[in-house]
């Protein structure tokens, strides 16, 4: 006899690209849609509590009511949500048209009661339920709409008994006992809705708030990736002019010196080349993790071609420690190729490094419910539980000083986010460690149907 709604959970990270308006605009349109497919399913509810309570008043009661007219209301009570249903998946949904259903559901909530006892009818307290959700769930126009047709409404009720006298449509009048049970089986349905609905609501903001802690914790990891790229840029640039002239000027230093000097001199020349040299590469792989592939087109590969591209940049002997255990089933993922090209080798030398000299590496692929998963497992020492916890911040390694700069794990999670994945690390102290990604997949043959 009462109809309500739960709000669709906004999305709390919308796609980056595209014009603003229209994608709220869609929002919109998709929360409505899903707004109003609630209101389909509850009507349906409240349609089969209707016939349940009609029928046990009918058996259990001295109330003679009248099943015609109900049974006309309630036929065209599953007419109208059919046709509900329809605009639900079709049809643009806004919260006046929401409003608008439920002033028609108070309507004939008051018709419903006007056949069945008028505004004595214990059932009459479901206003007060259909008040109390739209004023939670409506905004404040549309909920003082739904108020104001509600007591008109109930109103209409008092108006028509005053002028046709109580119990006009039924044959008896209910007495004490059984009008006491009516006001309490009323108070228990409307309770039990009031509960359920408002721990939906309740359950669907806190949805809310978890998407929009995730959205921030994203948000701050794409601040940290831009700022790490520009740092590298910056640094690449700044750094490379007195590199190279202090690289000139050594290597002219060296070619002056005479026979006469040391060994030691030359020895510390050498040593200052090599370190310049090392600094070169250190700015080059920091411009190459953090800058060069964030502006790297998506493409769409299968998942042999990433290993291939991933133990391609491999050593030789590094190459043949790698065990290979496949995926079977033909998987395409979408993303930039080089950069998950170049993490997957990140995570494999990492391995490498870590396990003993000769021991192999083993890479395993894995799908399951649409997702791929792709594990680097190694014989290593393992990670203690405090470093672990730390691993994959910005700048923090175990490495040793020269060996690493903290940014691989930190840029593997931050690429797998983005493409709606998820990047795991768990390690045993003594057994070894295992890093995964887990991306979206699809079939290959997926790809030509779109």
């Amino acid at each position: 006899m009462f109809r309500v709604h739960i709000f669709a959970t906004d999305q709390a990270a919308g796609a980056q690209a595209g014009d603003a308006s229209l994608a709220s605009l869609s929002a919109r349109e998709a929360r409505g849609r899903h707004n109003l497919s609630w209101l389909v399913q509850l009507h349906w509810g409240a349609i089969l509590g209707q016939v349940a309570i009609i029928g046990a008043a009918q058996i259990s009661t001295r109330i003679g009511i009248p099943l015609t007219a109900v049974g006309l209301i309630v036929a065209g009570e599953m007419v109208g949500n059919v046709a509900l249903g329809a605009v639900a998946k079709r049809g643009r949904v806004t919260d006046g048209v929401i409003a608008a259903v439920m002033v028609i559901d108070a309507a004939v909530l008051t018709v419903l009661l006007d056949l069945t006892g008028g505004a004595a009818n214990p059932f009459s307290t479901l206003y007060l339920v259909n008040v109390a959700l739209a004023a939670v769930l409506l905004p404040r126009r549309w909920s003082l709409l739904l108020l104001a047709a509600s007591l008109v409404g109930f109103g209409s009720l008092i108006l028509h008994e005053h002028f046709a006298g109580a119990g006009h449509h039924v044959r008896t009048q209910l007495g004490r006992g059984e009008l006491v049970q009516g006001v309490w089986v009323a108070l228990a349905i409307a309770s039990a809705f009031v509960v359920f609905f408002v721990n939906q609501v309740t359950y669907a903001l806190a949805m809310r708030e978890r998407e929009l802690r995730d959205a921030r914790a994203r948000a701050e990891k794409r601040e940290k990736l831009a700022s790490l790229a520009t740092l590298a840029a910056g640094a690449a640039h700044e750094l490379s002019t007195p590199l190279s002239t202090i690289a000139i000027v050594a290597k002219e230093l060296q070619r002056s010196l005479k026979d006469s000097v040391p060994p030691e001199v030359r020895d510390d020349l050498e040593l200052v080349r090599e370190q310049i040299g090392r600094c070169r590469e250190i700015l080059d792989r920091m411009s190459a993790h953090a800058g060069a592939n964030m502006g790297e087109a998506f493409t769409t590969f299968g998942l042999n071609a990433w290993v291939d591209s991933a133990l391609q940049g491999l050593a030789g002997r590094d190459a043949v420690r790698v065990d290979i255990d496949p995926c079977a089933e033909p998987l395409l993922i979408d993303g930039p190729p080089r950069a998950l090209g170049e993490t997957l080798r990140g995570l494999l030398k990492n391995a490498i490094q870590a396990s003993p000299t000769g021991a192999p590496v083993t890479l395993r692929a894995t799908a399951e419910e649409g997702r791929i998963r792709v594990s680097v497992v190694d014989r290593g020492r393992g990670i203690p539980p405090d470093v672990l916890a730390r691993v994959g911040e910005p700048f923090f390694t175990t490495k040793a000083p020269g060996e690493g700069m903290g940014l691989g794990l930190f840029l593997t999670r931050a690429l797998a986010e983005q493409l709606g994945g998820q990047f795991h690390l768990t390690s045993t102290p003594g057994v070894g460690t295992e890093a995964t990604i887990g991306l979206p997949a699809r079939q290959a043959e997926d790809r030509s149907m779109e």
